[in-house]
């Protein structure tokens, strides 16, 4: 079986590896072919493989191109892992909503329309490739804003193209490993867009537990989501939010607290990374593992100033992230053990009736779903309504009109996005934004004919 990684020379890489070369790995990977346009990138991180291969239980093979049609041929899966423009091109993502009083994250608001508009050329170009190398092949989409990107990749590949991302399905975990439960014994609901959901029901033995949660101070004081979004108001919505919702409940004091920090998550990456990956001395290993652990630990750092933590709880940075979702999901369809999942898939995946019926049938969702070696079965959610129906209803409008805007290289479709997108609060300031973001990034003018 060969995995190919596209972006292989990125800085999470070695943990792919890991994942799939230690002994309780529950799949056997052939050849694993590193991807990218930057030779010197996956040199970087092949050292820190080889260090990782002394000492794997069952090492993986490892090759590396910089050809893409080398790199797709006889592949089996395709993990998706691009950053168009590097991480310099993340700092402007924030600095330029920052700089216009709106708040500047990755994937959230208006720094993700740009990382979208920048991204998505390449990624309709990859899926096109896919098609005609490797068409058989299952493409695990990583690349942020993963929800945008999916959808994109969907339109060219269909069904065989599916995006994750591990911090639903950790939410799930948590909360079920609160009351002491193994979460693959407990039925749950969750509905959403990437980075946009809520945890609304956890049944265990037959019945939903989440009001006896949501009532429990210690039990509800132990999850990290709750002490995030604050406990109060967690239970005035009945449901326990993705961490990223931070960002829509409390955006005033989001911006004040990225603005005031000495500077942005990009520039952090910008240095601590680019450290990593220029520096000849010492050992590779022990350089990216010091990097990514407190990496990991500051992950979403302004969320926490509210309940006295400047970095996440060792259990969740040591818990698995991105890759143990990835390789549960490569298991389940390689015919292992099927798993259940939280993933991003099409709202008419399903068969039958949309998933949310007041989104399109192309809209990408992020569902519970069952994975098993027949493929990927999205499960039925209870309907969503009101604020939480409102919130998701905006952000897709905001997802679809990005989408339309690239595909027909249209600079108004793109001003409807951002002035559509419930975090920017201005007409104005949305073509602000979108001419600055022009003029500060290329890819984001040329994705418009700009």
């Amino acid at each position: 079986m060969k995995l190919t990684i596209i972006g292989g020379g990125g800085f999470r890489v070695p943990q792919i590896y890991q994942a799939l070369s230690s002994a309780d790995a529950p799949i056997r990977v052939d050849e694993v072919c590193l991807y990218d346009i930057d030779a010197t990138r996956i040199d970087k991180v092949r050292s820190v493989i080889a260090h990782l291969e002394q000492h794997a239980s069952q090492p993986v093979r490892v090759t590396a191109t910089t050809s893409l049609d080398e790199a797709l041929r006889g592949a089996d899966f395709v993990f998706s892992a691009m950053r168009v423009g590097g991480a310099e091109s993340r700092v402007l993502d924030e600095r330029v909503a920052l700089g216009l009083g709106v708040l500047g994250q990755e994937t959230v608001g208006p720094g993700g329309l740009a990382y979208a508009l920048r991204t998505l050329p390449h990624a309709r170009n990859l899926a096109r490739e896919i098609q005609r190398i490797a068409p058989d092949a299952w493409v695990i989409n990583f690349t942020n804003p993963a929800g945008v990107i999916t959808e994109a990749m969907r339109a060219v590949l269909g069904s065989r193209v599916v995006g994750i991302c591990d911090t639903p399905i950790g939410l799930m975990r948590r909360v079920a490993r609160t009351v002491g439960s193994d979460p693959s014994k407990v039925e749950f609901d969750y509905v959403g867009l990437n980075h946009l959901g809520w945890l609304r029901s956890l049944n265990l033995n037959g019945r939903d537990i989440m009001q006896e949660i949501l009532a429990d101070d210690a039990q509800l004081g132990s999850i990290e989501e709750a002490r995030v979004i604050g406990m109060d108001w967690v239970r005035a919505l009945g449901a326990i939010p993705n961490e990223y919702l931070f960002y829509y409940y409390y955006p005033r004091e989001a911006l004040e607290r990225i603005t005031t920090s000495p500077r942005t998550r990009g520039q952090y990456l910008v240095q601590r990374q680019g450290e990593f990956y220029s520096s000849a001395a010492g050992s590779a290993y022990e350089q990216w593992s010091a990097v990514l652990h407190e990496r990991e630990s500051s992950y979403m750092q302004e969320s926490r100033t509210n309940v006295g933590q400047r970095s996440r709880l060792e259990e969740d940075v040591e818990g698995g992230g991105y890759q143990k979702v990835a390789l549960d999901l490569m298991t389940g369809l390689s015919g292992g053990p099927a798993a259940v999942m939280i993933l991003n898939v099409s709202n008419d995946a399903a068969g039958g009736d949309r998933l949310v019926p007041e989104l399109g049938d192309q809209a990408v969702i992020e569902v519970p779903c069952r994975v098993d070696v027949t493929g990927i079965h999205p499960q039925r959610v209870k309907p969503v309504r009101g604020d939480m129906l409102g919130l998701m209803t905006q952000v897709k409008a905001s997802e679809q009109l990005i989408l339309s805007a690239s595909e027909e290289r249209s600079p108004e479709l793109a001003w409807r996005a951002f002035a559509n997108h419930p975090l920017v609060d201005s007409v104005a300031v949305a073509k602000r934004l979108l001419d600055e973001y022009s003029s500060q990034i290329p890819g984001v003018a040329s994705s418009l004919g700009r």
